[in-house]
């Protein structure tokens, strides 16, 4: 029997919500298991979990030990960062980033070890207290294993980056019990702005419907189909007037994404600079964390709540969205920003876990905060101090992962309050737009049209009509080099400047040659060569290159066969005179032009 192709994507997607759904399961025991017997065991830790969340072990029933938990946290850090060191660096951080970039840049390749050192290594530095979230390990998770089966069945590259694509959904679909927000997760987290990579959403729907069956069988009748944070989550919005004080929320979530996420990289660069070897930077990330948590424990009078700013903190946010009185705008202020702290040193170190469990935590704290103090204020228009945390936990994601219709979708299934969506969409819509400078996802690319994975798709005649002489760079002063300079003279100037091409010209001034920063970079590693090879070593002399007269079409194919960014444009009476540079974003700044201006007079003619 010949399958169609809706049939065998069916077929396939089916296959990666399977796997998924097992690895879901497998991964969540493993944490709880890890958890009980390190943070329960040894520090008698409290249970964090939410009221639907099911726990697959019993209390240990023994004291709190509060510097016990920096102990074990510390170790966790440790294990974590040598399981990741030995077997699979590229399982370190947060794993969503590593999804993205491997769909983007490495034709959805992920080695078939990835998700079984993520599960374990993701299970530890959960388990063991470190401030992270379950989005991230899981997304790898599936990426890899859908990865992995398109091997299997040799699938071409783009086929390859579908199947990552559904393994993603299919992850965060089971994982959070969330099947639709896991299926548009899957194909809007791929871009900063608002795109979509819409031909991965039917096989994502499909894998994260299988793998949300999947894993609900694991879990307790009671909750089995109750959404996280519970059934009792009910609000609505009164009037218009109410939304002025979510607009307000809105601006204070968007200078907190803007902090968090400069401040997670930093943390990031910090501890890459740090003279340590890579394994024990997460143990140092963790206990740092740990002393934080404990400290700031000890110094709110022993505050159980305070907690939350180690683990995934979702008991914390439970009694948030619950509106639960024991939590003071001061505790909701300290537990908001210290999980920034907490959860930079956490992941930022190399700790391998996510980021969007403790971006819950820190936005839906904050709207608590931010709801208290307005009810406070203005009664009339904040009947509902508690709401304010669930727009929160929506509006601080979707402003600093970029995922503002999944974010939606996602917080609906998560607490169940349809009430609130008038308000979650302004919220989540004005922190997506004013916040696109600052992304944590640094493998996002801002459209499809600027992603490696689509290098060629949008070549179309158009262009013909347009001559290279109408976009390419002129009076750019570009650093030419003397066919004669030494490598160790030319990366000195390179590091100089931030061209990427570079023009050889001999005595005359005529160009005789062409090479790249890649090109020299390749010969840094032996230094032995820096004063013996020249400009002529390194530079190609059979460079392909365009006239101002040639179109955009022709250019374009240049850019996708030969897979460069910038074309040198030569005069073509005098091919060794460079007249500059023809990038490939201005061309498809052109061609976008020329399209609009193709609708334009479309609408016109009707």
């Amino acid at each position: 029997m010949k399958l169609n192709a809706s049939g065998r994507w069916s077929l396939l997607a089916l296959l990666v919500g399977l796997a998924v759904g097992v690895a879901s399961i497998a991964f969540e025991w493993t944490t709880q298991a890890v958890r009980r017997y390190t943070l329960g065991e040894f520090a008698g830790y409290p249970s964090e979990g939410s009221i639907g969340e099911h726990q697959f072990f019993d209390s240990a029933g023994i004291p709190f030990s509060p510097w016990m938990v920096v102990a074990v946290i510390t170790l966790g850090g440790l294990v974590s960062g040598l399981l990741v060191h030995w077997f699979a660096p590229e399982a370190s951080g947060a794993g969503t980033d590593a999804a993205v970039d491997a769909f983007h840049n490495r034709k959805g390749m992920v080695n078939a070890h990835v998700p079984w050192v993520k599960t374990i290594a993701s299970a530890v530095t959960l388990g063991t207290g470190g401030s992270g979230g379950r989005e991230g390990p899981i997304a790898q998770i599936g990426a890899g294993i859908g990865a992995t089966i398109a091997d299997r069945f040799r699938l071409s590259s783009t086929d390859r980056r579908i199947m990552l694509a559904a393994g993603v959904g299919a992850g965060v679909g089971a994982m959070f019990r969330a099947p639709l927000a896991g299926a548009i997760f899957a194909a809007e987290i791929l871009y900063s702005d608002a795109d979509m990579e819409a031909d991965v959403i039917v096989p994502s729907a499909i894998a994260s419907i299988v793998a949300y069956s999947v894993y609900t069988q694991s879990i307790s009748a009671e909750v089995r189909f109750q959404p996280i944070f519970g059934n009792d989550l009910a609000h609505t919005l009164n009037s218009p007037m109410e939304l002025l004080p979510y607009t307000l929320l809105a601006i204070i979530l968007m200078f907190m994404a803007a902090f968090y996420v400069r401040f997670f990289h930093a943390t990031q660069k910090l501890f890459e600079a740090a003279p340590l070897w890579p394994h024990l930077r997460p143990a140092l990330g963790a206990l740092m964390a740990g002393l934080v948590g404990i400290g700031l424990f000890i110094y709110s009078g022993n505050n159980r709540e305070v907690l939350g700013i180690l683990g995934t903190g979702y008991g914390t946010l439970q009694h948030a969205l619950s509106g639960d009185s024991g939590l003071t705008i001061g505790v909701l202020a300290t537990v908001a920003l210290a999980k920034m702290l907490t959860t930079s040193l956490s992941i930022g170190s190399g700790g391998s876990g996510g980021v969007f469990g403790p971006l819950m935590v820190i936005g839906g704290c904050a709207g608590a905060a931010f709801g208290q103090a307005a009810h406070s204020m203005f009664p009339e228009w904040v009947p509902y101090p508690e709401a304010y945390a669930v727009v929160g936990m929506a509006g601080f994601f979707s402003g600093v992962a970029r995922a503002p219709i999944s974010t939606i979708i996602l917080i609906r299934e998560l607490t169940g309050d349809f009430g609130l969506l008038v308000p979650t969409m302004l919220v989540c819509a004005l922190t997506f737009v004013f916040s696109s400078k600052w992304i944590l996802y640094t493998h996002q690319v801002a459209s499809r049209l600027e992603s490696p994975a689509h290098r060629g798709d949008f070549l179309v005649d158009v262009l013909e009509g347009l001559a290279v002489k109408d976009v390419y760079l002129k009076g750019r002063r570009l650093l030419m080099i003397h066919e004669g300079e030494t490598l160790d003279e030319i990366v000195h100037r390179l590091a100089e400047t931030n061209q990427h091409y570079f023009p050889v010209v001999d005595s005359n001034d005529a160009m005789v040659g062409l090479f790249s920063a890649d090109d020299v970079r390749a010969y840094l590693y032996d230094e032995t060569l820096w004063r013996l090879a020249n400009a002529r070593d390194v530079m190609i002399s059979e460079f392909h290159r365009v006239s101002p007269e040639d179109d955009l079409n022709t250019a374009m194919q240049q850019f996708t066969t030969l897979n460069v960014d910038e074309l040198p444009v030569v005069d073509p009476e005098n091919p060794t005179k460079l007249l500059g540079f023809l990038g490939r974003k201005e061309t498809i700044a052109a061609y976008n032009r020329r399209i609009l201006e193709h609708r334009r007079e479309t609408e016109q003619d009707v």
